[in-house]
């Protein structure tokens, strides 16, 4: 923990030094050794928020590009159950930085007691198994309508490189057909429509995660990945027919939007280039 309060008020902590849990009250100790980060532990060795995960540097980085009035915040739930969040926003969005591996049964239990809740990773663990492909035009452009994306794999070269059949061509095959159902067709390749879907990109990008840690393919609050880039990549679905996507989303713009929005899913509805 990064905080505890000594003589009434939050501190970070100093060798030597005690206070207590926001949460429960119990008596803290300070470990401040030459090769730990600085933090604070309860001196019962146990714990009071069984969702508690060993802070890492990464996680105290991400603590820290936010006033220390939103990180470690206690969320009570009507019902009396308290947990504390890594970061929560004066707007009331908990953003909670994950770096170990997580378990669906605690993932859902996290998303429904937080509810408007953004998840952030660690994506150096599995750095090496996360490809980025080809870009793809914003789902909700005019050319986009049109584009049926074959999707990338680990060994599909061609379409990672981006492959597509046209829905116009399979409605001359039959009428009925959706972007959803359709079958065959013929293929397509990127560069024949570069320029275009250059026109329409908001970040859009067709990704294959090797081995992925599944619950966060299922969650049902926003993902983010964290690459040490400046930006962060958001795990979406492109369209009708399934595809899997990301979003490249500026890290600058992400934490502005987190401070200024209401819900989670206003986070980054607006396109802003990273160079």
């Amino acid at each position: 923990m990064q905080y505890v309060l000594v003589d009434g008020s939050r501190k970070e902590a100093i060798p030597g030094g005690h206070g207590l849990c926001e949460t429960c009250g119990s008596v803290m100790v300070a470990k401040c050794g030459p090769r730990v980060m600085h933090h604070w532990a309860h001196f019962s060795r146990r714990n009071c928020d069984p969702w508690w995960e060993n802070e890492t540097p990464w996680h105290r980085a991400w603590k820290n590009l936010f006033p220390e009035t939103c990180r470690e915040i206690s969320h009570v739930a009507p019902d009396g159950e308290i947990h504390r969040a890594d970061i929560k926003t004066p707007t009331g969005i908990v953003i909670e930085v994950q770096h170990s591996a997580m378990t669906d049964q605690e993932r859902l239990s996290r998303e429904a007691f937080y509810g408007n809740l953004v998840w952030i990773l660690d994506g150096s663990a599995f750095h090496n198994n996360f490809q980025i492909h080809h870009m793809l035009p914003d789902p909700k452009s005019a050319v986009a309508q049109d584009l049926i994306w074959t999707p990338a794999g680990p060994r599909l070269q061609g379409a990672n490189r981006g492959i597509f059949v046209r829905l116009s061509e399979c409605l001359k095959e039959d009428p009925t057909v959706t972007k959803a159902t359709a079958r065959g067709g013929w293929m397509h390749f990127l560069p024949d429509i570069e320029a275009e879907v250059r026109e329409a990109y908001r970040g859009h990008h067709q990704y294959v995660w090797i081995r992925p840690r599944r619950t966060w393919l299922d969650a049902t609050c926003p993902v983010y990945i964290d690459f040490g880039e400046d930006w962060l990549a958001r795990l979406d679905t492109y369209d009708e027919t399934g595809l899997p996507c990301l979003l490249r989303v500026s890290k600058r713009k992400f934490l502005h939007d987190v401070m200024v929005e209401t819900n989670v899913r206003a986070i980054a509805t607006r396109y802003y280039p990273i160079p």
